[in-house]
Parts: C-alpha cells; structure tokens; sequence
C-alpha cells in the first residue's frame, strides 16, 4: 500500500513539473518553431493539424482581443494558455497509449485548472463593460474538455459552443453599428469552435487517439530526483488538462464491476434453482378444496381484499433515498463593488440603500423575499431565485433574471435593459421614466411587462410562441398570437 502511495505521490509531483516546464517551453507567441515542429521535428499529424488550428484561428481572436484590451486581453491570455495545455495533452497523447484512470486524471489536471481560472476572472468582474465578451468566453470554455468526452466529443464541443451566443448576440447588439472590432471579435472567436469542431471530426470521431507506446512509469520530467538523463537529450511532452467537473462525472471501474459480478451471480441462481428439477416443487404449500376460490364461491368475494401473506411489501433495497437538504447562512454583504444578497427566505424587509454607481447586486437562490435597492447602481443580476420581490430606483447597466420562478420587478427611476432567461413567471413594472427599457428574453414563460397608465398599470404579455415563413426571399418571424 505504501508503494502505491508513493507512485501517486510521485505522479502528482510530475505533473506539477509538466506543468511549470509548459509554460518555459512555450514562448507566448504561437508562431515559434518549437510549436510548430514538436519534439525532435516529428510530431503525428492531428498535433500538426491542432498547431494549425492556433496559428490560424485562435490566433486571430488573440489579435481582436488585443485590440479591444482591457479586461478582454487578460481574458484572452488565460484563454491562450488553456489552449498550449491542450496542444500539450494531444503531444502527450499521440506518443502513449491510453494510461489508467488515476493516472489520466493527473494528466487533464492542468487543462481543468486552466477553464476554472478562466471562468473565476469572469466572476470577479462582473462589474466590467466587457462583461458580456467575458460571459461569452466563461461559458463556452468548457468545450475544451471535449478530450474526456466519448465516443461524441464533436457534439459536446457544439453544445458548449451554443452557449456563448447568448451574450455574443448582445456583444453584436451593442456595437453593430458602432464599432466593427467588436464585431469581428465575436467572429473570430466563434470560428475556434467551428474549426475545433472540423478537427475533432476528422482526427478525434469517437474520443481521443492516443499513441502505441506503454507508459509503464510517469512522465519524465526534468528536475526530477527520480528520473535520469539520457544520452539523447529527448524529453517526455507535458501533458495537459480536463472538462469542468459538472459535465461528465466517469462511472468507477470498481462500480462497473461490482454490478457485472452482481448480474452474473442472479443468473448463477437462477440457473441453479432451474437444474433442481422435480425437487424444484419440494418447497410449495399443497392447497386444500376449502382454500380454492373456484371451488368455493366464498372466497371469491374477498378476492384482491387481502394481499397474500406470502408476499412482502418492503421498500426496494435499491431505492435512491432522498438527499438531506442543506442549509446556508442568509448573507447580505458588500464585497468590493459587489453587494452580495444569497440564502435569504420569508424575508420581506431587506433593504440596499448606501449604494454608487460602480457597485452591482448579485441576488442568489433567494425565496419568498423582497429588496429593496436605493440610489443609483451599476447592473442587477437575479440567479436563482424563487417568489422574489424586487423594487430598485436606477440602474444603468442592465437588469438579469436568470434561472428564476415567480420573480416581481418594480422600476421606481430608469433601468435601459431587462434580461430573462430560463425563467418561468416574471412581472415587470415599469415607471413613467422606463418606458423606453428594452426588455430581452430567451427560453422563459409568464412574461408580463406592466405600463403605468392614467395613475394604474397596464399589462402587456411578452411572447412565448413565434411562427417563422418564407416570403419568398427571406425568412419572416412574428409572435403567435395566441394569448387571447
């Protein structure tokens, strides 16, 4: 058991190494001839085929993003080295053969470190004006951990992709028509999962291909006490990264097996009982006349009255029990710019009022609660929340209702956007000042925007349902009318 520790030990040690000689053999420009050539100038041609996809795609977006600056070019240099992680695991990969699950585990640690830093950048800046260039980004990232996605990776990768349009739309919306590098921005950066896609297609169908040789001990690294030098000079490629954790959890292999031994000792059992032959009968209860319902019409009257004593009705050993529900502390704080509001149920008095201009509000799994939120503020996102009550004076950004039920909004100032999302049954008031607050909504139901009309609200349904024809030149698409 010790040694077995110390080989895991040893293995983590090595990719740690791998990962910290990764970033010294990479320059930060793609172009660099150790990236193209590989090791030795000899690489399989799905890693050259890769090379091309960061030279020709990705480094375009790098380009963009530099353009723009700010919090995008940061964004973009995390982006960057998420994808040298993956070069780096397919170079690993097309000179191995498949190792067992411990071990690869280790190996796609850096690619998941990679996606999760990716995505915490977006979350501590929420307050940005590229926030939606972020969430684009923060949201379709996990489509790298497509080579731990079998046997389709292809459309794991689109599926992914698809939700970074939500907010490339609202990139596109915002500067369309006033400034074209954002625009061209959002090409180039959708491109990366279309090309990634024609990639995986062509050298990656069904999961990753991995080489013949038999990795027998972790990859050498130098600076190992363990590991020698030779007379070559070669060197093991580092290894790279995983999928975000929510996407794939792996069946164990001990599972798997505990349930073919299970599967296979029934059947043993029952074959067993089957080769008993006449004895099969030895153990059944005889019946008398007086017991038999066609034989006694008494009998028949109490029939599906009584369940038979030697049946028993017990709860199924397999059964999934219900999972102890957590509880988390109410929390109402401000932290850095951003106001905190997570927890809170049956609540009806909270209140925000020392409030500026650069904070936001984060309102989390909050139920049967209302806010209050004075004074002017940056944006408003809602995530999660259930019979929520929300009255605010002025935002200037946006206000986001996500993943919610039953949500209230009352504008008391001037708000320019309304965000719903994946959200059944929300209720906007809007003030005499917001008239002209352009509401956006995707995948939601029971949208109700409220006027103010000769001192009382006018409700207005939002669309569900839309119809979509050809009227000879282009497509036509119109609400369906059907809220009558």
């Amino acid at each position: 058991m010790a040694d077995v520790q110390g080989l895991m030990d040893r293995l983590e040690n090595a990719v740690l190494r791998l990962e910290a000689a990764l970033s010294k053999s990479y320059p930060s420009t793609l172009t660099d001839s150790n990236i193209v050539n590989g090791i030795n100038g000899d690489v399989a041609p799905f890693v050259e085929a890769f090379d091309a996809l960061l030279k020709g795609p990705l480094e375009e977006y790098l380009k963009n993003s530099k353009v723009l600056g700010g919090d995008v070019e940061t964004h973009a240099s995390l982006v960057e080295k998420a994808f040298k992680a993956e070069r780096a695991f397919l170079l690993y990969a097309a000179q191995h053969q498949k190792p067992p699950k411990a071990e690869e585990t280790l190996i796609l640690k850096p690619i998941s470190e990679r996606i999760l830093e990716i995505q915490t950048f977006r979350e501590k800046n929420r307050g940005s004006k590229m926030f939606n260039h972020l969430s684009a980004i923060s949201e379709s990232i996990p489509a790298l951990g497509w080579i731990a996605m079998a046997p389709k990776p292809g459309p794991y990768v689109k599926e992914m992709a698809d939700a970074a349009t939500f907010y490339t739309n609202r990139v596109l919306k915002d500067y369309k028509t006033t400034d074209a590098h954002h625009v061209d921005w959002v090409k180039s950066y959708l491109t990366i999962w279309s090309e990634l896609q024609a990639y995986i297609k062509e050298y990656h169908t069904t999961g990753i291909s991995w080489g013949n040789t038999v990795l027998s001990t972790p990859p050498a690294v130098e600076g190992d006490p363990q590991v020698q030098n030779t007379s070559s000079g070669s060197c093991h490629p580092p290894p790279p990264p995983p999928p975000p954790p929510p996407c794939f959890p792996p069946m164990l292999d001990s599972q798997a097996s505990k349930s073919k031994d299970d599967a296979s000792q029934d059947r043993s059992a029952l074959f067993a009982q089957l080769n008993q032959g006449e004895q099969i009968t030895k153990g059944l209860k005889h019946v008398t006349d007086d017991e038999k319902t066609h034989k006694n019409p008494k009998l028949r009257g109490q029939g599906g009255q009584n369940r038979s004593p030697s049946k028993r009705h017990t709860p199924s050993p397999t059964s999934p029990k219900p999972l102890p529900h957590q509880t988390y502390c109410p929390l109402l704080e401000l932290e850095g710019k951003k106001w905190r509001v997570e927890f809170q149920e049956g609540v009806n008095d909270l209140v925000i009022s020392e409030t500026e201009l650069k904070q936001v509000a984060y309102i989390f799994k909050c139920k049967k609660t209302t806010l209050q939120i004075k004074g002017k503020i940056n944006s408003i996102i809602i995530d999660n929340c259930t019979k929520l009550g929300l009255v605010f004076d002025d935002v200037v950004g946006i206000v986001e209702v996500i993943n919610s039920k039953d949500v209230q909004i009352q504008v008391m100032g001037k708000v320019p956007t309304i965000s719903i999302n994946k959200t059944d049954g929300c209720h906007v008031y809007l003030s005499e000042n917001s008239i002209d607050c352009e509401i956006v909504s995707a995948k939601s139901s029971e949208m109700n925007i409220l006027v103010p009309q000769d001192g009382d609200y006018k409700e207005f349904p939002v669309p569900e349902q839309f119809k979509t024809s050809w009227d000879g030149s282009k497509l036509v698409t119109e609400p369906a009318e059907m809220m009558g």
